[in-house]
């Protein structure tokens, strides 16, 4: 006989919601609508109380980080079941074609996404978005679950590209000069996949000569999210936009499913063979 956890665990597996597990951590997508608002809450509490982000009027009386694109986006969710099942972390995905049916990608509101999409034509492509982690959860555990749950995924939805933009603190390019320009130097997507940002939001990021770069300590400055983004295989569109809401600097990140760490592919279509 199975207890009510078992039998949940094991529903989780069957129906798709349950992605990986690592000790008390599970890496799920929401299935309520419980779930999304209070992952909404998880990331007003990030991006606004912690990071300092412009709520509008409706956000700061509910607590929440909602718009438009919430409704027609899977949620990815961290929960800790040792701590009351509590959302530790989140990201938000939105496939194409929900944002065919929709008002298109976030994204576009930043970068020309235009001739991205006419290339990729007929593929299953995923925006990310909307990534955050509570502060004590921000260690190299939950990241790696977060990867593995967002890996599964892709597969799951055979996922040919995944794109979407990703946040430096603070928005001022001169404070940032060393982060930007090694993406630049190092990382920038090969033509003519390149996407750039918007004219009228382009700001450079060849702020310092790639001979002047030491890389290590380049890579130590970028957070988290970039880093592990680039050890996964990605690269870095051209131009960097300026996001005064969020209080950001963004950049645009994009990764093929093919150009992933091969050997973590093959180990989780493994695991989804045979899920424990």
């Amino acid at each position: 006989m199975t207890s009510p956890d078992e039998d949940k665990n094991k529903a989780g597996w069957q129906d798709g919601s349950v992605l990986d597990r690592s000790g008390a951590l599970e890496v799920r997508l929401a299935t309520t609508e419980r779930e999304v608002e209070e992952a909404q809450r998880l990331r007003y509490e990030v991006f606004y109380r912690e990071m300092s982000a412009n709520p509008t009027p409706e956000m700061r009386e509910t607590g929440r980080d909602f718009d438009e694109y919430d409704p027609i986006c899977d949620h990815l969710l961290v929960v800790d079941h040792d701590d009351g099942d509590k959302i530790v972390a989140t990201y938000r995905l939105l496939q194409s074609d929900g944002a065919a049916r929709s008002k298109g990608f976030y994204t576009a509101g930043e970068y020309d996404i235009s001739a991205m999409l006419r290339a990729r034509e007929g593929q299953k492509l995923l925006e990310l978005g909307r990534s955050c982690v509570l502060k004590p959860y921000r260690n190299g555990p939950t990241m790696q679950l977060l990867w593995r749950g967002l890996l599964v995924y892709l597969i799951r939805n055979d996922i040919a590209l995944m794109f979407g933009c990703a946040s430096l603190p603070g928005t001022d390019p001169a404070a940032l000069a060393l982060q930007l320009s090694y993406l630049y130097h190092f990382h920038l997507t090969p033509e003519p996949e390149r996407v750039r940002a918007l004219p009228e939001r382009f700001v450079s990021m060849n702020l310092i000569g790639k001979d002047q770069i030491v890389e290590a300590e380049a890579l130590h400055a970028l957070p988290p999210l970039v880093k592990g983004y680039l050890r996964t295989g990605a690269s870095i569109g051209d131009g960097a936009v300026i996001d005064h809401q969020f209080d950001t600097t963004d950049v645009f990140i994009y990764l093929p499913v093919a150009s992933a760490n091969p050997r973590l592919i093959k180990h989780l279509k493994r695991r989804l063979a045979t899920p424990s």
